[in-house]
């Protein structure tokens, strides 16, 4: 018989907000027999597994606590994540992420997003941030096999992008269920590159250096704060630091580009937003999508149509720094005036000296 094994002797979920634990953590085995580990607070990401779990399971969790301290409460915090939103999560969703990245998941910038509606349900995502030195997540990512070789430029892009433009730190997006999606670089504060020089780049989607001057005379043409490249979708986010700009300028910006006028609830959304990003790709001069961010610590306040997942990700998100949860919302906006919400918390805030920081300061000065 397969031994089956259950984490016992610890609180089922840590307190709203809690900074990592410390709790003994005791397994047992059907037939009785009990394993005592010591309170230390990687084990404690141990503890925070709730629930049934096989010995292969069990194998996996000792293997991430002898891995980067604190690999193993990364983790806990995704699964627990999973659970808030029915998204199928297991060790084998996770390993492959860790084995690419794993060395930095503890200390860097970790985001977790969903999107409400029915249409985006049995997903989550989990952004983070990655240290400027050695290779960028592309090149992780074919070495790891995560996507395949192509000669389109979605695959030079971010390259091209590395040779003209100082990087403070590079970004993924990982989904459970998807696995690698996007490759993020987030360019210094005081460093952002000119939008007329940044559509030069050969890689770069060509239909963006035909609204330049739009974007200019919006003035946003100095304020190109990241980039996300999708490989699944070969589209290029272009991200806008728009706290400055005003509302009628973001509103003359959704024209420009043939959008219809915002209902009332989007248009408080513009209002807010730190942040906006086009959606651009190879294959056509318009902009597929143009998103709008607002930074919170109620997400319920937001003009935002919140769905029970929603509010239950909202409620019991984990995250490990000190005080409230803090979250990112946004509206994604289509051609057609069609609309859906997005939601993030920030689970964790990059630690130490390293660059991979420069992404919690750019959210933070943005806000």
């Amino acid at each position: 018989m397969q031994r089956r094994w259950s984490v016992v002797g610890v609180p089922a979920e840590p307190g709203a907000g809690a900074v990592r634990g410390r709790w003994p953590v005791k397994c047992r085995s059907d037939g009785g027999s009990w394993l005592q580990r010591a309170p230390s607070g990687r084990q404690a990401g141990c503890a925070r597994v709730v629930g049934a779990c096989r010995a292969d399971r069990l194998n996996f969790l000792e293997e991430l606590m002898a891995g980067p301290a604190g690999l193993d409460e990364v983790y806990a915090a995704v699964e627990r994540t999973s659970r808030l939103l029915d998204v199928p999560c297991s060790p084998d969703r996770f390993e492959p992420v860790w084995k690419a990245f794993g060395d930095q998941l503890p200390d860097s910038h970790l985001v977790f997003s969903m999107a409400a509606g029915e249409a985006h349900r049995g997903e989550l995502d989990f952004d983070f941030s990655l240290r400027p030195e050695g290779a960028d997540p592309y090149t992780t990512a074919l070495e790891h096999g995560f996507i395949e070789p192509t000669d389109h430029p979605v695959g030079s892009v971010l390259a091209e992008v590395n040779k003209r433009c100082e990087i403070a730190s590079y970004g993924v997006e990982y989904g459970v269920v998807g696995g690698f999606k996007k490759s993020y670089a987030f360019f210094p504060l005081d460093d952002f590159p000119p939008l007329a020089e940044f559509a030069r780049i050969p890689s770069v989607p060509p239909c963006l250096a035909g609204h330049v001057d739009t974007l200019t005379r919006l003035g946003l043409d100095d304020k190109v704060s990241a980039i996300g490249v999708n490989y699944r979708k070969n589209t290029l986010n272009v991200y806008l630091a728009a706290s400055a700009v005003a509302t009628d300028d973001k509103l003359a910006l959704l024209r420009a580009f043939g959008y219809p006028e915002p209902d009332a609830r989007v248009r408080q959304f513009i209002e807010r937003s730190f942040s906006l990003y086009p959606t651009f790709n190879w294959d056509s001069s318009a902009a597929e999508r143009i998103c709008f961010s607002v930074k919170t610590q109620q997400p319920g306040e937001l003009p935002a149509p919140h769905d029970e997942p929603t509010e239950a990700f909202a409620r019991e998100v984990p995250h490990v720094y000190e005080g409230g949860r803090e979250f990112v919302s946004a509206v994604a906006l289509a051609p057609s005036g069609a609309a859906y919400y997005k939601l993030a918390a920030y689970y964790q805030k990059a630690r130490g000296a390293s660059n991979a920081a420069f992404a919690a300061k750019r959210e933070d000065a943005a806000a």
